[in-house]
């Protein structure tokens, strides 16, 4: 395999945050000795995460074995995702902010055998659906654990409590036409093609407003492997809580 120079567009606060964590947490199980220091660990995972290198390019690229490449990466992103804010935590932070903005996407992924449930026929491919919570200006706030492709926009909302965690938070949210009905508290725009002025104006007001908060979903997408997931779906929460964790941690710092 020919091995070559590649480049990350993360900055170094990316790096030494993570290196700081896997530190931690190699002194925690009493890890002596490993084939990459906490910082290589680091940049493996970051890698992965970022650019979408696959297991097999980092091994030559780092020269260890795909396996140790697995467990590195599979570390990194288990004590990050760990560090992700839970959604009672996301409302203690959203009851500062005049509102928030509510939206969906869905992360693609390779068919699977059980492809119904995870086929959206809105993206038209299979993938699983994460519900997002961004402030006004469009700074991620919290996502919500994944859900089969299938699954609708509001009955994800639902099941994962984000409708009546925001009515008990007492506050406004901004929502497209896909959670019609939620709850008073999350605005949507009005649906129909003949609407009266007022709708429209309504509308158009609607849209300058939530358009800021869907600016979260490409800094989430510029984590390349999020484009386009090839792992088990049962890791696709983790892969999503740790980018949230990084991405808040570097921010906030």
């Amino acid at each position: 395999m020919l091995v070559y120079p590649s480049a990350n567009d993360l900055s170094t606060a990316h790096l030494r945050h993570l290196s700081q964590v896997l530190a931690t947490r190699h002194r925690e199980i009493g890890s002596r000795w490993r084939r990459l220091t906490p910082r290589r660990q680091a940049l493996l995972a970051l890698a992965h995460l970022r650019c979408g290198d696959t297991y097999a390019q980092l091994a030559a690229g780092f020269g260890i074995g795909i396996a140790t490449v697995y467990r590195y990466v599979r570390e990194a992103i288990d004590v990050m995702a760990a560090l992700a804010p839970t959604l009672d935590e996301a409302m203690v932070t959203a009851r500062s902010k005049a509102y928030v903005t509510l939206d969906g996407t869905v992360l693609p992924i390779n068919r699977i055998a059980a492809d119904r449930p995870y086929y959206s026929g809105k993206e038209r491919h299979h993938g699983m659906n994460v519900q997002v919570l961004t402030d006004l200006f469009g700074r991620l706030l919290w996502a919500s654990p994944a859900l089969p492709g299938a699954t609708h926009d509001l009955a994800a909302a639902r099941e994962h409590g984000i409708i009546d965690a925001l009515a008990d938070a007492g506050l406004r949210c901004r929502a497209d036409k896909a959670y019609q009905g939620a709850a008073r508290n999350v605005r949507v725009p009005f649906k129909g093609r003949r609407l009266k002025r007022g709708r429209r104006r309504h509308n158009t007001t609607h849209a300058k407003i939530r358009c800021l908060g869907e600016q979260a979903m490409p800094t989430l997408k510029s984590w390349r492997l999020l484009r386009k997931l090839r792992c088990s779906t049962n890791r696709i929460t983790a892969i999503v809580e740790a980018v949230l964790a990084l991405h808040l941690a570097v921010a906030s710092g």
